[in-house]
């Protein structure tokens, strides 16, 4: 299997009102092409900033952040201009947050069909690919639906079609079952590992969840700023 992720000797520093708070600190991670990681923290340990530096949208203070294959082209994404960053994550990303950020005048329909369509993609196309997805996810039937009108598991299923509507090589999961209730997390969090399997996708999720990160290839913890590998995951 080849490296899809390659991030050495990361640091990341907060400077605010002259003051610095080191979140990351020699960080190291290689991750190889369709497996999945899962990585623990507490919060405000930085495991979502480091979702937010690999998605190039925070800026890192030292070391290095190499993304993708020979296949899909590499990045090296604390290099990248805005041009680049959204050709980037637009061909090689997808995103789930703990909040679902569905566009509220928008179908579900809709919703999964945007980034195809801003990708260039013919509407007739990205309308075909976003049912096909929205079957998947298990909510066909709630496609005319405003998000307004489907319950919190379902707009994360939305959410986990629209990550997946331009055929992304990783996706990036911050706390996707955040802010649902437990059974709906167990659900949520299953169905998202099973459609990255299904398409054959990486997936690099965060949680602070173990009941969740069983399910990955490998579990890591932030601790001191730095990853620590866990025993477990499959």
């Amino acid at each position: 299997m080849s490296s899809i992720l390659s991030i050495k000797n990361l640091e990341k520093t907060f400077v605010s009102t002259g003051e610095k708070l080191t979140v990351l600190s020699d960080l190291n991670l290689e991750v190889e092409e369709g497996k999945k990681i899962v990585i623990l923290g507490e919060s405000g340990s930085g495991k979502s900033t480091l979702l937010n530096i690999i998605g190039g949208i925070d800026s890192i203070t030292a070391g290095s952040v190499i993304a993708g294959t020979e296949k899909s082209g590499k990045w090296k994404v604390s290099e990248l201009r805005e041009k680049e960053l959204c050709e980037y994550r637009s061909r090689f990303l997808g995103l789930v947050f703990q909040f679902h950020y569905l566009l509220k005048d928008f179908t579900a329909l809709e919703n999964v069909c945007m980034p195809a369509l801003i990708a260039g993609v013919p509407e007739k196309i990205a309308r075909e690919k976003a049912e096909q997805l929205l079957q998947d996810t298990g909510v066909y039937e709630r496609k005319n639906h405003l998000p307004s009108e489907l319950s919190g598991g379902e707009r994360q299923r939305v959410a986990v079609a629209r990550a997946l509507i331009n055929d992304p090589s990783l996706i990036l999961a911050d706390e996707p079952t955040g802010n649902l209730d437990p059974a709906n997390a167990g659900v949520i969090s299953g169905l998202l590992f099973n459609m990255v399997e299904k398409y054959n996708k990486t997936l690099l999720l965060v949680t602070h969840d173990m009941k969740i990160a069983e399910n990955g290839d490998e579990i890591y913890r932030i601790l001191g700023g730095k990853l620590a590998k866990e025993n477990g995951g499959k």
